[in-house]
């Protein structure tokens, strides 16, 4: 299989080159040249597969250029890292109501699912061609640390994280800078989540410095990322009863809009799921983009749910470009616009498939105490915005994006005590290792040449 930019200006790439090479040379995202259909009846023959081989017949159809012996291979070895034995439990609160568990990863939060396996596919990647790989990205929270654990001491890779200075929860912080790794830079700047995205969307725009690097990425601008979330909507919605999975909506808690994307995506692949809902914090440009049409981005208020702490969504580009016929020239303009603008409209071009919510910080208080009285299951604050607006006529399943021990202190004020885990126990004790930088380009870029691998 082929990958195309969505600005339509990059040479087509395999899969291998395409993980390899993160952002297209021309600033857009790669896309498969053409989603593959999966019929129902390939569908119902899934069923019975565990994780890991659901993950590998599905990842099959799009990594072409690696044998599937060596496909199952890196597949196995992710997610032997994780702690539950269905690796992605589906939790039933009642008749209605489930929680699909995406937190049993090494660092307690959905980023584990795709990167631990891009962890994996990059160590693959040096051996077979000799070469180091430099890899570089920016996080609101979770992606930092499941980027750096998927990459953790790996020969021949150096991982330089981004990440907002005080913006992110103390232990998000010290699963990025305790590791006590040689090869893991963890470097806190002065501004918002959008600033360091921004920072590193230029640095891969410059192509000397990206090719003189050997830069990729890890954010969900790359397109491993988002096809390995897709299979945790499959294997979910295989595991629904059958007499409500083609009416059940997946409520997905989401700020950069790749989680949410993973699962539209699947539904153009012929899996029939009904709807999706978008749940936001404060941050609310997802919620206003689907009940206004308008995408516009407004200032970052910091919020008890700080991995969505987000105005600037990553993956707005490969749902935009889905959203008008697949034009590269479209989005060219669209983006440009966008860039000199800071909005788009949709207009009435909007996917019926979507729906929306938006949580304000008292708000998720509330509904983590709603939660845990009325079912009493344990959500994080993320997972809790999912909670707000359930419909009252379809089944739901909320996705459960990171473990509410990362998160103590918001823990303790919904509900009077603190989630706890023993691998976030054993960080406390170990020490910072993170470097201050102010959010520029210049800097940023210096301190990678001066660590490059």
């Amino acid at each position: 299989m082929r990958f195309l930019s969505t600005r339509g200006e990059s040479p087509a790439l395999g899969f291998s080159d395409a993980v390899a090479t993160g952002l297209a040379p021309d600033g857009g995202l790669f896309l498969p040249a053409t989603l593959p259909r999966f019929s129902r009846s390939e569908l119902e023959a899934w069923a019975p597969l565990p994780y890991p081989e659901l993950c590998v017949r599905f990842l099959s159809r799009f990594a072409t250029d690696i044998p599937e012996d060596v496909l199952r291979g890196l597949v196995t070895k992710s997610y032997a890292t994780f702690a539950h034995p269905e690796i992605a439990p589906l939790v039933q609160l009642d008749e209605h109501r489930f929680v699909l568990e995406l937190f049993h990863g090494p660092t307690l939060a959905f980023k584990d699912f795709a990167l631990q396996l891009l962890g994996n596919l990059y160590e693959l990647q040096c051996r077979l061609r000799h070469e180091k790989i430099n890899v570089l990205g920016a996080t609101s929270g979770d992606t930092g640390s499941a980027a750096i654990h998927g990459l953790l001491g790996k020969p021949g890779t150096a991982i330089f994280i981004l990440y907002p200075e005080g913006r992110t929860s103390p232990l998000q912080e010290r699963q990025m800078a305790c590791t006590g790794a040689a090869n893991v830079h963890a470097l806190a700047i002065t501004g918002t989540f959008d600033d360091a995205q921004a920072i590193v969307k230029t640095l891969f725009g410059d192509t000397a410095f990206r090719t003189g690097h050997r830069l990729s990425a890890v954010n969900s601008i790359n397109l491993a990322r988002v096809l390995a979330q897709c299979v945790y909507y499959l294997s979910a919605w295989l595991r629904l009863p059958p007499g409500i999975r083609d009416t059940a909506e997946f409520v997905v808690p989401t700020g950069n809009f790749g989680n949410v994307l993973a699962g539209w995506m699947l539904q153009r692949m012929g899996v029939p799921i009904a709807r999706f809902r978008v749940a936001t914090n404060r941050n609310d440009i997802l919620h206003r983009l689907f009940t206004t049409g308008e995408y516009r981005v407004g200032d970052v208020v910091p919020s008890l749910a700080p991995s969505m702490d987000i105005q600037v969504a990553s993956n707005f580009e490969r749902f935009l470009y889905y959203s008008v016929g697949e034009d590269p020239a479209r989005v060219r303009e669209v983006m440009r616009t966008f860039r000199e603008t800071g909005s788009f409209s949709f207009g009435s071009a909007l996917q019926a498939s979507f729906a929306s919510s938006r949580c304000t910080d008292a708000e998720i208080l509330t509904l983590i105490q709603d939660v845990q009285r009325r079912w009493g299951y344990v959500a994080d604050p993320h997972t809790a915005c999912g909670f707000k607006d359930l419909s009252a006529d379809r089944p739901s399943v909320v996705l459960a994006t990171a473990s509410p021990a990362k998160f103590p202190e918001t823990m303790r004020e919904a509900l009077g005590f603190e989630p706890t885990h023993p691998s976030l126990e054993a960080l406390k004790a170990r020490p910072l290792v993170v470097h201050h930088l102010p959010a520029s380009v210049d800097a940023v870029r210096r301190y990678v040449e001066q660590h490059a691998v």
